[in-house]
Order: structure tokens, then C-alpha cells, then sequence
């Protein structure tokens, strides 16, 4: 078993490019294999009377600051990418050459602005798509649009923080990637084990990742970049366990 562990650090960068780099190079030493970050224009999404709205508007990603990610990871080593939720965002993040797409829960429910129009534009591309379908969707939908991309369906139950009580281990077992809300590194490391007993070959590992003084809202369903060594220290031993 392979285990490509994602450091998912969506708004943990609270529009300060310090933090961001901060952060990268932090998912680096931690031993991640990637860093995602979210593209979206913050009028598609949310309301500007959302109680967040001043946070969510600092931490949008434009086109300038992407590629400087991009740069930034590069330098660090450490493969980059993105969950994107709108066509032109896909199409210069393909201009960057970034090696895959992440595919958000709520994009699967076509019910945001340009939802089927992003899917399309990510499938047109050929390259591998990780899906997470923690607010459910339409599958065969999904698997349709993509028939020509490599796909990674994730478990992932979609709130922060999710309560260990709430996964379904029968559930999350027929998957072959985890996108893990729950506070701590117990879960993705039960689940790696659980693959590694099924002789999986490949899994994909995603963990929402903070500095320790972060306090954005995607905050306190993170862990902090000391754990997430731990947790890649976890399953880099699960892989190479005779089981």
C-alpha cells in the first residue's frame, strides 16, 4: 500500500502569503506528499452578510496569488493543487501544471454557480480528479463526466469537526480515499490499516492542516503541523507492515 497524504489548508492561511509559506514548507518537513489549497470567488459562494464574510473575502485566491503558491511549493518541493470552483480557475490552474484536481462535497450537489461547468472543464483536462462525497450527489453523474479521468472517491462525512461516533467504517472501507474532518490523527490511521489489510494499493489521505495559532474557521476541525508528522509517521509504518 501507497499513501499519498494531503495537507488540506483551505482557509488556515488567512489571506497572509507569510502563513501560507509558513505552512507549505511546514506540510513539507512534516513528510506530506501535497498541499491543497481552494480557489473560489467568495459572491459565488457566500452572502456578504455571511458572519465570516470579512475572513472569507481576505482568504479568496486570485489568479496572482495561485501562482505564487504555486512558486512557493515548488521551491519547497512539494506538489500543489486545488479544489477549483469555477471553469476559469480550472483552466489556469492547468496552466500551472498541476497534476491533479480536488472535486469539493458541495460541488458534487450541483447546486453552487458553474458547479457542472467546473466538473467539465477539470474533466477535459484528463488529469486524475479526488472527489469527496461527503454531502452525497449523484455518482453515476460524477463517474460520467469523468469516464476519461482517473478517479479517487473519498469518504468524508461533512461536518467540523466530525465526532469519531459518526463514521461508518463498513462505508468509508469501499473507498479508496478519506477526506478526515474528525479532530486528532486516529481516524486516517484506522482507516490506512484497514486498506493496508485489504491490500489496497493506493490510498489518498486528506487532513485539514493549521499553524498552532491559527483561528480561522476551518481552525478547529485541523490539526497542527507537529501532527501531522505523527500522522504521516503513523502510516508510513502502516505501509510496511507484513499483514
Amino acid at each position: 500500500m501507497k499513501a499519498m497524504i494531503v495537507a488540506e489548508i483551505a482557509s488556515n492561511w488567512e489571506g497572509s502569503m507569510t502563513k501560507a509559506e509558513k505552512l507549505i514548507q511546514e506540510s513539507k518537513d512534516a513528510g506530506a506528499d501535497a498541499v491543497k489549497f481552494q480557489m473560489w470567488r467568495a459572491t459565488d459562494l457566500y452572502n456578504d452578510k455571511h458572519p465570516e464574510w470579512k475572513f472569507i473575502k481576505k482568504s479568496e485566491i486570485t489568479f496572482e496569488k495561485a501562482k505564487k503558491l504555486k512558486k512557493i511549493a515548488d521551491r519547497a518541493g512539494i506538489e500543489f493543487f486545488c479544489s477549483a470552483f469555477y471553469p476559469e480557475a480550472v483552466e489556469f490552474l492547468n496552466k500551472l501544471n498541476v497534476k491533479r484536481y480536488k472535486i469539493a462535497s458541495r460541488t458534487c450537489l450541483f447546486d453552487d454557480p458553474f458547479s457542472l461547468e467546473t466538473l467539465e472543464a477539470k474533466s477535459s483536462t484528463k488529469k486524475p480528479v479526488i472527489i469527496s462525497m461527503g454531502f452525497g450527489g449523484n455518482r453515476k453523474k460524477i463517474e460520467k463526466i469523468f469516464s476519461k479521468n482517473k478517479k479517487t472517491f473519498c469518504y468524508c462525512i461533512s461536518e467540523y469537526p466530525t465526532k469519531m461516533s459518526k463514521i461508518n467504517w463498513n462505508q468509508a472501507k469501499n473507498y479508496s480515499g478519506f477526506s478526515d474532518h474528525t479532530l486528532g490523527i486516529t481516524a486516517p490511521v484506522v482507516f490506512s490499516l484497514i486498506k493496508k489489510q485489504m491490500k489496497t494499493k493506493e490510498i489518498f489521505i486528506e487532513k485539514h492542516v493549521k499553524l498552532k495559532n491559527s483561528k480561522g474557521p476551518d481552525a478547529s476541525s485541523s490539526i497542527d503541523t507537529e501532527e501531522l508528522k505523527q500522522l504521516v509517521t503513523q502510516i508510513r509504518i502502516i505501509e510496511k507492515l507484513k499483514i
